[in-house]
């Protein structure tokens, strides 16, 4: 999954260099009200390092995304799917000044594509809370439809859009 590429993106391991870039991100809590809320620079630090983690263990995982032209980190796009978690899901966030671009369609989407050749995955997921309308409408245009309401762990209540492969 690291070498995942759109025309203007590239998918890439986590680095210790990107901690500072992340660990400001996690400190606005208007920015990240849909991810877990604010993280101290402790818990961001533990945040990339599960996201390498997850890549070690599974092969996929929610991985860097950085623009091509610039080499700057943008966010992060990919694929979890933990011991406790429901099922595959794809997830996404991106820092602010990315948003708006298109980028988060163009990272999920190369994603969803991964899921579904290269994990033969039939069905994928994002879960998402009711009040991120952004989020809802980026998983409208990758195809996902509401499918129902679930307790997420100790996230609280989020609508699963469910994904389905429509290659075979």
């Amino acid at each position: 999954m690291k070498d995942l590429e759109t025309p203007r993106l590239n998918f890439r391991e986590w680095r210790e260099s990107d901690f500072e870039a992340v660990a400001q991100f996690f400190s606005d809590p208007i920015a990240v009200q849909y991810l877990g809320g604010q993280k101290s620079s402790e818990e961001t630090w533990r945040l990339i390092a599960a996201y390498i983690g997850h890549y070690q263990l599974r092969g996929y995982s929610y991985m860097a995304i950085e623009e091509k032209h610039t080499h700057h980190l943008i966010g992060s796009i990919g694929l979890w799917n933990s011991t406790p978690w429901p099922e595959l899901e794809l997830g996404y966030w991106l820092f602010t000044a990315f948003r708006g671009k298109g980028y988060a369609h163009e990272a999920a989407k190369a994603a969803q594509d991964f899921a579904f050749t290269q994990l033969q995955r039939k069905t994928l997921v994002s879960y998402i809370d009711d009040e991120n309308i952004a989020s809802a409408r980026l998983a409208k245009s990758l195809g996902g439809a509401p499918e129902e309401e679930i307790q997420l762990l100790d996230f609280g209540p989020h609508q699963v859009y469910r994904y389905f492969n429509t290659t075979k």
